[in-house]
């Protein structure tokens, strides 16, 4: 699991779902949450919170233009990679801390991923988790 120490910036509830942004040094990360303020007491401004997102559910992109709706962005350089046969782990260093991705070593290979290669990693806010600290 990746798991980041964020702070938690703005909140946005409607019915029992909410809306969470944190920064990570500088770095905005979205997450929803299937509690609010009144039903999770860690949901307030300025609480410190972990973020945590599985490497399966982080994708790999290269080059400078990316319009798509992934709102969690962490860009970097690749640190390392281990390919395996089928999966490869890719791990990128960016501002907010190692992101690492599990990919399919074909991708890897479409990507013509190595170390040093500026990615963006990406993860969806549905996939992000919140916890207290």
């Amino acid at each position: 699991m990746n798991t980041l120490v964020g702070e938690i910036v703005e909140i946005t509830e409607h019915n029992s779902l909410t809306l969470v942004r944190a920064e990570v040094n500088a770095i905005a990360l979205t997450a929803v949450v299937l509690d609010t303020p009144s039903t999770a007491d860690y949901l307030k401004i300025g609480n410190k919170v972990n973020i945590i997102f599985k490497e399966t559910e982080v994708i790999i992109a290269t080059g400078a233009a990316l319009k798509i709706s992934l709102q969690n962005r962490f860009k970097g350089p690749v640190k390392s990679i281990e390919c395996g046969e089928l999966l490869s782990k890719v791990v990128v260093d960016s501002p907010a801390g190692e992101i690492t991705s599990i990919i399919t070593t074909n991708a890897t290979k479409q990507l013509e991923l190595e170390s040093g290669t500026e990615v963006t990693a990406l993860v969806k806010t549905n996939e992000m988790m919140l916890s207290p600290i």
